[in-house]
C-alpha cells in the first residue's frame, strides 16, 4: 500500500519517478521529446493516445519501451483489413466438455498497441469503441472488465492512404492526444545510426509498478485547478465552435466543426499531468496552453479554404491561445 503524509510529497515523488521514466525511455529512444513527454501525460491522466508519424520514427519502440519501463501487461496487434472484431475481443469456443468458453483476445492488457489502426474496416475499428471508454469488453451477452490500467495507445501512418480507412470522429474523440512524431535532427539521426548498426546497447528497466501507476493517476486527479483556469480551457474550445458567438475569427474562416465538451474536460485532465510532471502543485494557464494542440488536433475539422490555402490545425489553435 503506497501512502504519503501528504498530496505535496506524493507529487514530489512523482516528479521524480517521471525524471527516471523518461531516463530510461532515453536509453532506446534517441530524441522524440514532446512524443514522449505526452504518451506519458496520456498515461498518467488515464487516457489514450495516437500516434502519427512516418514510417520508422520508432513509434512502436516507444510503446514498446514504455511498456517496459511500467511493467504492465503489453499487447500488440497489427490491424489489416481483414481483421474481425473477435481477433481484438476474443471469441467463444466448445471446449473439450462442450461447454462454451470464452477465449480473451489481445484487448485483455495494460498497454494495447493498435499498429496502423486506419488500415482495418469501420467494424473492426468500431470493436475498440467500447474497449476505450467503458474499459469493458461485451461478448456473448456478458460484460467483462478489462485490466485496470488500461491504455489503448496506438499508431498511424499519415502518407500512405491506399488501402485505408480513416478513423470516424466519434473514435478520434476517444484519443486523450494526437501526437504527431517528426523527422529526428541530424545529430539525433547520427545517434540512431551508431547506436542501431552495432552491437545491442543497454535495454530500457522497471521504473514503476502496476500499484505505482494506478496511484498516480487517482493522485493526479485531485491536483487543485483555480476557477480562471478553468475558465481559460472552456473559453478557448467555445472559441472553435462556429455557432457561439465567442468563436474566433479564424476558425469560422477556416473550421467546417468546432471541438466538444470532451476537449474541455481533457484540456483540464492533461494540464494537470503536465503540472505534475514540471514539479508544479497547482496547474495555470501555461499549462493548458502547452497540451492544448495534441488536444485540440484531431477534435478540429478544416474547410475546404483551409485546405486550400494550406492552413494546419496546429496554426488555428495557436491563433487561439493568442
Amino acid at each position: 500500500m503506497i501512502s504519503f503524509s501528504s498530496d505535496k510529497e506524493a507529487l514530489d515523488y512523482f516528479h521524480q519517478k517521471n525524471k527516471a521514466l523518461i531516463t530510461e525511455i532515453h536509453k532506446v529512444i534517441v530524441g522524440q521529446d514532446e512524443a514522449i513527454q505526452l504518451t506519458l501525460n496520456g498515461i498518467f491522466s488515464g487516457g489514450h493516445c495516437l500516434l502519427i508519424g512516418v514510417p520508422g520514427l520508432a513509434k512502436t519502440l516507444l510503446i514498446n519501451t514504455i511498456a517496459n519501463c511500467l511493467g504492465l501487461a503489453f499487447s500488440r496487434i497489427q490491424f489489416t483489413p481483414d481483421l474481425m472484431p473477435s481477433d481484438i475481443t476474443g471469441t467463444e469456443i466448445l471446449d473439450e466438455n462442450r461447454q462454451f468458453k470464452f477465449i480473451k483476445g489481445p484487448v485483455f492488457a495494460n498497454i494495447l498497441l493498435a499498429d496502423e489502426i486506419n488500415r482495418t474496416p469501420p467494424k473492426t475499428q468500431s470493436a475498440l469503441l467500447e474497449a476505450m471508454q467503458e474499459r469493458q469488453v461485451t461478448a456473448a451477452g456478458k460484460k467483462m472488465p478489462l485490466p485496470d490500467p488500461f491504455f489503448v495507445l496506438a499508431t498511424q501512418n499519415p502518407i500512405e492512404q491506399e488501402g485505408t480507412y480513416p478513423l470516424p470522429e466519434a473514435q478520434l474523440d476517444r484519443f486523450l492526444f494526437s501526437i504527431w512524431m517528426d523527422y529526428p535532427s541530424r545529430e539525433e539521426e547520427l545517434d540512431i545510426v551508431k547506436q542501431t548498426t552495432g552491437v545491442k546497447g543497454e535495454g530500457a528497466g522497471k521504473v514503476l509498478s502496476e500499484e505505482e501507476i494506478r496511484f498516480f493517476i487517482q493522485l493526479l486527479k485531485k491536483m487543485p485547478v483555480p476557477d480562471h483556469v478553468f475558465e481559460y480551457a472552456v473559453n478557448t474550445v467555445l472559441k472553435t465552435r462556429l455557432n457561439h458567438p465567442d468563436c474566433a475569427p479564424v476558425c469560422k474562416k477556416y473550421l467546417s466543426w468546432g471541438a466538444g465538451p470532451r476537449a474541455s474536460q481533457n484540456l483540464i485532465i492533461c494540464a494537470k499531468t503536465h503540472a505534475a510532471m514540471n514539479g508544479k502543485y497547482t496547474v495555470d494557464k501555461e499549462d493548458v496552453m502547452a497540451i492544448a494542440v495534441p488536444v485540440l488536433r484531431h477534435r478540429i475539422f478544416k474547410n475546404y479554404k483551409a485546405e486550400a490555402e494550406g492552413v494546419k490545425v496546429e496554426d488555428i489553435v495557436r491563433e487561439i491561445l493568442g
